[in-house]
């Protein structure tokens, strides 16, 4: 399992947001460096983010939730949601879910 996963529940359905294009950055000296770009599964989730090992260091997950909104024809506030986090140590796993919904969202850090 990547190091680094997330899982995305549409709170305004009840149901998990299959189809969200996730895209992991990490930052170095020279800003910000994409490393890989998932979409979420039928359940939600996107598990293979990281095929690297992981490194302490400040990463962003930016999730696409304009497109997920839109092939559901309904109107949504957020283009993206950008959550940008701090590894502290490495040898631990990072799962930070996305609870979204057209007019808001929240996000904590999981297990």
């Amino acid at each position: 399992m990547s190091g680094i996963t997330t899982h995305v529940l549409d709170v305004s359905i009840g149901r998990p947001a299959a189809r969200i294009l996730v895209t992991l950055e990490r930052q170095n000296d020279k800003g910000w460096e994409k490393i890989a770009s998932q979409e979420t599964d039928d359940d939600g989730r996107a598990r293979g983010l990281l095929s690297d090992g992981l490194k302490s260091g400040a990463y962003c997950l930016t999730f696409d939730v304009g497109s997920y909104f839109d092939d559901r024809d309904i109107k949504g506030f957020y283009r993206e949601v950008a959550i940008r986090f701090i590894v502290s140590d490495a040898s631990q796993h990072y799962h930070v879910p996305l609870l979204l919904s057209p007019f808001g969202y929240s996000t904590y850090r999981g297990s």
